[in-house]
C-alpha cells in the first residue's frame, strides 16, 4: 500500500493521502512515528520538506530529516531563536566556565608564588650551588611550570577584567 508496503507513511497518513511507492518522505517519517513528521509538517510544512529532500542525494537525506526534526522541536520550544537560542545559550555557559577556570587559575598562581617567596625573590642566590644550567633548571622546574601553565595573553585580558569587575562591586576575588 505505502512506502513500506503494508500502510502509508505518517506523511500520507497525516495529510490523507495515497501513499505513493515512490513517495519521498515513506523511508524518513514510518507510520508507526506520526509525531515526528507532525512537527516537521507544522513548522516546515509538507511541500518544503520534499522540495527540500528532493534537492538532496540520497544518502544525505536521512541526516537532513534528522536535522529538521531537531530544528522544528526547537522552534516549538522557542518559536523565536530555535537551534540558535540553544548554541547562544551553551556558548554564554562555555565563556562562563572558562572565564572561572582563568580565574581559579590566577589564584592558583598566587597562592603558588606565595608559598615560594624566597624562591621568587633571588632564585640565583638560593640556587648559587647549582654546578651547570642543566641542574639549575632542573632545580627550578617548579617555578618554570607556574610561567608556562599561565594562560596566554588574551586569557589574562579575561583575568584581569573579571578582576576589575569583582572589586569594583566592593570584593576582591584575588587577595
Amino acid at each position: 500500500m505505502g512506502g513500506n508496503g503494508t500502510s502509508p507513511c505518517a506523511s500520507c497518513k497525516l495529510l490523507r493521502r495515497r501513499c505513493a511507492k515512490d513517495c519521498i518522505f515513506a523511508p524518513y517519517f514510518p507510520s508507526d512515528d506520526p509525531h515526528k513528521f507532525a512537527i516537521v509538517h507544522k513548522v516546515f510544512g509538507a511541500s518544503n520538506v520534499s522540495k527540500m529532500l528532493q534537492e538532496l542525494p540520497v544518502q544525505q537525506r536521512a541526516d537532513a530529516v534528522s536535522s529538521l526534526v531537531y530544528e522544528a522541536n526547537a522552534r516549538m520550544r522557542d518559536p523565536v531563536y530555535g537551534c540558535v537560542g540553544a548554541i547562544s545559550f551553551l556558548q554564554n555557559q562555555v565563556s562562563q566556565l572558562q572565564m572561572q577556570l582563568a580565574v581559579a587559575q590566577a589564584e592558583i598562581l598566587c597562592i603558588q608564588m606565595q608559598q615560594e617567596p624566597s624562591n621568587m625573590a633571588n632564585p640565583v642566590q638560593n640556587n648559587f650551588e647549582a654546578v651547570d644550567d642543566k641542574s639549575f633548571l632542573f632545580q627550578n622546574n617548579i617555578s618554570q611550570q607556574q610561567y608556562l601553565n599561565f594562560p596566554s595573553s588574551s586569557e589574562h585580558h579575561v583575568i584581569q577584567d573579571s578582576l576589575k569587575r569583582e572589586s569594583f562591586f566592593g570584593h576582591d576575588m584575588v587577595s
